[in-house]
């Protein structure tokens, strides 16, 4: 099954418009989204979670295991339907962020794909490089500690 893998750093033109890594446009077109992604602020951080029908069908999921009318099922979808777009990507693999998802990240003129596996993140690039020092500075607790079962 094809993933979001790896990295890329693209700037965005004078028509605001950002080039989609040609190997996320592959994963999208195998995940039934040729041509177009899911978007929508991340929950967790200053940055944009998107991805094709893997991601939407995930995001069912979550919410269908909540009870119809419990306190957490509408404001979760709110947050994941109500503030997500549909990005189309035009012929030449460019697409243009809505000004309030830009906002959100703190994108100006450059922006980082991040590859997640089923779904991938935008970021303004500064902000993602502080991320993923702070992830790696994690990454040997977080290492000890799956590798603790091997022993």
């Amino acid at each position: 099954m094809d993933r979001f893998v790896s990295t890329y750093v693209k700037k965005i033109d004078a028509k605001g418009r950002i080039s989609i890594p040609q190997p996320f446009r592959n994963v999208l077109a195998a995940d039934g989204f040729a041509g177009q992604f899911y978007c929508y602020p991340s929950l967790d951080n200053s940055a944009l979670d998107a991805g094709g029908q893997r991601l939407v069908d995930r995001i069912d999921g979550i919410i269908e295991q909540l009870l119809p009318y419990s306190d957490e099922r509408d404001p979760l979808a709110t947050a994941l339907f109500g503030e997500s777009e549909i990005i189309k990507i035009d012929q030449d693999g460019r697409a243009v962020l809505p000004e309030r998802l830009r906002d959100h990240a703190k994108i100006t003129s450059e922006v980082t794909f991040v590859g997640l596996g089923n779904k991938f993140q935008i970021w303004e690039p500064e902000t993602f490089e502080n991320y993923r020092k702070q992830s790696r500075g994690k990454m040997d607790d977080l290492r000890k500690l799956l590798g603790a079962g091997d022993r």
